[in-house]
C-alpha cells in the first residue's frame, strides 16, 4: 500500500481514487488535515461548519469503499458535504467557498460529476437515490446508490415516504443514517458493534438463510416454526438493536456504528455493499468534531459567518439588530402580553429567533421538526380551536407547504400568522435558500394578507398586526439582514390593513417600494433629485391588499411609476400594482424592477443586489433609462 511521504499532505489527493491504497494510519491523518482545512476556510468565508466536521471520517470511508462518480452518493441537505468536495477534486477551489464565482456551499450537479444530486433542502436524499436506483435497473446498469441522511432530516415526512417505497420495491439501495444527537454507551455500544460485525458478515447471512430454510422443512410444523423463529428474532433484536422500525419498512439494519472510527465504518461498508436489497447503516457522529468551540456549541456553529479561528468569536457585521433578532424579542413580548399566542417552528428555533419565546413561554412553543407541511396544518388546527398560532419559517422552506396554506388555512379563513424569514436574497447560501418567490406565490391566494416592513421599527408594528388580526391568515415577510438603525417604539400599534405610506412627494416619478426595497428607493430618489428628477417615494407596506387610493392618486400625478421588489418580477408585487392601475384606468407607464427570471447564484448579499439591479445606485440608473423612453 502507498503511504503518505513525510512531506506529502492533503494536496496529494486529487480525487477519491487516490484513497484506495492508503493505510488506515494515512486515512486518519488525512481526516485531521481535512478537518483543519474546513475550519480555516469557513472561518474566513462562513458556512456550515459543525455538520461538515462531524462527517469527515464517514466521508473518507465512503469514498474509500465506493467508486464515485460511478457509484452515486446523495447528500441530504448538503450541509455536511465539505469533506466530500475537498476529496473530489475541489481542494483548491474550496478556498473560495460560497464566494461569487467560487465553490457552492451545497452539492451542485453542474459543479462536479461527483455531486450526484443537488441539495439544499432536507429529507430529499432517499427519494432521489431510489429514483436513481430504479433508473439504473431499468437501464441494465450496475452501480451502487447511497443516500446520506441526518437524524434531523429523517424527521421530514418525505424521508419516510422514500423509505416506504424503497422497502416495497426492494431495490439495491444503501441509506446511511448520520445520527449526531446520541452518543454510544460503552456497554450497549460494544454489544451493538459486535452484533453489527456479526450480522454484516457473509457467514451470518448464509447461516440465517440456511436456518430459515431448515425451519420451513420441519414436517407439519414448518410454517409455524418459521413464524415462531421470526418472532423470537425480532423480539431479541428489538432489545439490542434500535433498528426494528427500519426492518419493518423492509430494510436490513446495521448499527449503531461509531462514525469516527474509519476502520469500523470501512469494515461494515465493505460487507453490506455485497448484499442485495435496501439496507440502512446507522452511524453515530459528533457534530463539530475536532473543533472545541463547535463541539461545545454545535447549534451556533451549524451555519455561521466569519469568525476568529482561535477564539471561535464571531466577527461583528453590524451595530444594529438583525430582523431575526427583532422578531424573536418582539414575538416574545407579544406572547407575554397575549395568552392566546402560540409560536411554531420547523426545527429552526435558533435560526428563526424563537429561542427567546421557547425559554420564556415553553408551554406555548412547538418545534415540529423538519416538517413544514405539518407545521402549517398543525397551526390551522390550533387556530380552529381559537388560539393565535404564529408559524416562523424561512421563505424558501415555506414553499414546501404551499398546498397546506391554500387548502388548510386560507380556504377556511383561519387566523394563522406567518413570520417569513429570509425573504429575498440571502447571500452566500445561494439559490436553494434565496426567498425569491413568496410575494408571488402568496399574492395569488385568496383571504391572505401579505406585509413587508421598510425597517425594524415598522416590523415590530407589523408583528403586532399579525397578532391582532382576526380576519383570516396574515403573513409578514422580512429579509436576512440587519435593521437600518432606526429607533424602536416601545408601544406597539397594529397597522391599518392595506394602507401604505407616502414618504416624499414628487412630480416626475413614483418609486413604489415594498419591504427591503423601500430604503434603496428613498436613497435612489436623493440621487435622482441631484439630476433634476422629482420623485414620490411610497412605502407600500402591504403587497396584498394594495393601497388602491394612495397608489392611484400618486400615479395620476407623475410621468412614470417604478415598482421595486426583492422578489421575482413574474407574478409579483409589480405585476399586482400594474394590474391595479389598469383597473383604475390610469394611463401611466409602469417599470417593474425585481429579480430576473433565473435562479440567482451565491455571493455576498450586497453583491447580488448590485448584480440584479436592486442597489440604490442601480435603481436610480434604471429610472433615468425608463424616463428617457417615456420622453
Amino acid at each position: 500500500m502507498r503511504r503518505f511521504a513525510e512531506t506529502a499532505s492533503l494536496d496529494t489527493i486529487k480525487g477519491p481514487e487516490d484513497l484506495k491504497d492508503l493505510t488506515l494510519r494515512d486515512l486518519n491523518r488525512l481526516a485531521r488535515e481535512i478537518r483543519e482545512r474546513i475550519i480555516s476556510v469557513v472561518s474566513e468565508t462562513g458556512g456550515h461548519l459543525a455538520p461538515s466536521l462531524g462527517v469527515v471520517e464517514l466521508t473518507i470511508a465512503l469514498h474509500y469503499c465506493f467508486d464515485s462518480p460511478r457509484d452515486k452518493i446523495v447528500w441530504d441537505v448538503g450541509h455536511q458535504a465539505y469533506a466530500h468536495k475537498i476529496l473530489t477534486g475541489r481542494h483548491d477551489a474550496f478556498q473560495h467557498l460560497r464566494m461569487k464565482g467560487g465553490t457552492s456551499g451545497f452539492p451542485k450537479i453542474d459543479e462536479s460529476d461527483h455531486d450526484a444530486f443537488g441539495t439544499g433542502h432536507a429529507s430529499t436524499s432517499i427519494s432521489a437515490a431510489l429514483g436513481m436506483a430504479c433508473a439504473r435497473d431499468l437501464s441494465g446498469e450496475d452501480y451502487h446508490v447511497l443516500a446520506v441522511i441526518g437524524d434531523g432530516a429523517l424527521t421530514g415526512g418525505m424521508a419516510f415516504e422514500g423509505l416506504n417505497q424503497a422497502g416495497h420495491l426492494k431495490k439495491n439501495l444503501i441509506v446511511i443514517l448520520n445520527d449526531n444527537k446520541m452518543s454510544i454507551s460503552r456497554n450497549v455500544g460494544a454489544l451493538s458493534q459486535y452484533l453489527t460485525r456479526l450480522i454484516s458478515a457473509p457467514v451470518y447471512r448464509r447461516f440465517e438463510a440456511d436456518v430459515w430454510e431448515l425451519l420451513g422443512k420441519i414436517p407439519t410444523f414448518g410454517g409455524r416454526a418459521q413464524s415462531l423463529g421470526g418472532r423470537i428474532k425480532e423480539s431479541l433484536k428489538s432489545l439490542v438493536v434500535p433498528g426494528i422500525l427500519f426492518e419493518e419498512l423492509g430494510f436490513r439494519y446495521y448499527g449503531p456504528v461509531d462514525g469516527h472510527d474509519i476502520e469500523q465504518v470501512i469494515h461494515v461498508l465493505n460487507h453490506i455493499k455485497e448484499f442485495s436489497g435496501p439496507q440502512i447503516l446507522h452511524v453515530v457522529t459528533k457534530k463539530g468534531k475536532g473543533y472545541t468551540h463547535a463541539e461545545r456549541n454545535a447549534t451556533k456553529f451549524h451555519g455561521i459567518g466569519t469568525f476568529d479561528k482561535k477564539t471561535g468569536k464571531l466577527e461583528k457585521s453590524s451595530d444594529f439588530p438583525s430582523y431575526t433578532q427583532v422578531f424573536g424579542k418582539t414575538i416574545t413580548e407579544l406572547g407575554t402580553k397575549h395568552e392566546n399566542v402560540v409560536a411554531i417552528t420547523a426545527a429552526m428555533p435558533d435560526g428563526t429567533g424563537l429561542t427567546h419565546f421557547r425559554d420564556k413561554i415553553p408551554e406555548r412553543f412547538f418545534d415540529v421538526g423538519i416538517a413544514e407541511q405539518h407545521a402549517v396544518t398543525f397551526a390551522a388546527g390550533i387556530a380552529r380551536a381559537g388560539l393565535k398560532p404564529v408559524v416562523a419559517i424561512y421563505s424558501t422552506f415555506l414553499q414546501r407547504a404551499f398546498d397546506q396554506i391554500v387548502h388548510d388555512v386560507a380556504l377556511q379563513k383561519l387566523n394563522v400568522g406567518f413570520a417569513i424569514d429570509r425573504g429575498g436574497l440571502v447571500g452566500e447560501d445561494g439559490p436553494t435558500h434565496h426567498g425569491t418567490f413568496d410575494l408571488s406565490y402568496l399574492g395569488q391566494i385568496p383571504n391572505l394578507v401579505v406585509m413587508a416592513p421598510r425597517d425594524e421599527n415598522e416590523f415590530r408594528h407589523m408583528l403586532a398586526t399579525v397578532v391582532a388580526y382576526d380576519g383570516g391568515p396574515i403573513a409578514v415577510r422580512y429579509p436576512r439582514d440587519y435593521g437600518v438603525g432606526v429607533k424602536l417604539d416601545k408601544k406597539l400599534q397594529p397597522l391599518e390593513i392595506g394602507k401604505g405610506e407616502l414618504i416624499t412627494s414628487g412630480t416626475d416619478v413614483a418609486l413604489v417600494g415594498i419591504g427591503s426595497m423601500v430604503e434603496p428607493c428613498r436613497q435612489a430618489a436623493e440621487i435622482l433629485a441631484g439630476e433634476g428628477i422629482s420623485c414620490s417615494v411610497i412605502n407600500a407596506r402591504f403587497a396584498k391588499p394594495l393601497d388602491r387610493e394612495l397608489l392611484s392618486k400618486v400615479a395620476a400625478q407623475v410621468k412614470l411609476v417604478v415598482t421595486v421588489e426583492e422578489n421575482v418580477v413574474r407574478g409579483g408585487f409589480g405585476s399586482a400594482v400594474s394590474a391595479l392601475l389598469s383597473e383604475c384606468e390610469i394611463n401611466v407607464p409602469v417599470t417593474v424592477l425585481g429579480l430576473p427570471d433565473r435562479f440567482i447564484s451565491y455571493a455576498a448579499r450586497h453583491e447580488l443586489l448590485e448584480e440584479v439591479g436592486l442597489s440604490h445606485e442601480a435603481i436610480a440608473r434604471s429610472v433615468v433609462t425608463a424616463l428617457s423612453r417615456c420622453r
